[in-house]
């Protein structure tokens, strides 16, 4: 009997740190009641990073955030 060599991710599924980042596509708004698409916005520019704003593409409504934390940041000396 062989023994096959040990797996911790099924085959055809991605190893969860290859994933940098993600970006949502579908949230789920209050008002439509349901998951919708998503429009992403730069809202703020920190020291720290950006931070995002999620609204909904069909009537505006704020859904989300996502504070985009990147280790290259430009500094700027002043």
């Amino acid at each position: 009997m062989t023994q096959r060599p040990f797996r911790p991710y099924p085959a055809g599924r991605a190893n969860p740190s290859s994933y940098k980042e993600l970006d949502a596509t579908e949230l789920y708004c209050p008002r439509c009641r349901q998951a919708m698409p998503v429009r992403q916005r730069l809202l703020l520019v920190l020291p720290d990073g950006d931070l995002y704003e999620y609204r909904c593409a069909r009537c505006g409504q704020s859904v989300g955030e996502k504070m985009d934390r990147k280790a290259d940041r430009i500094r700027l000396l002043v």
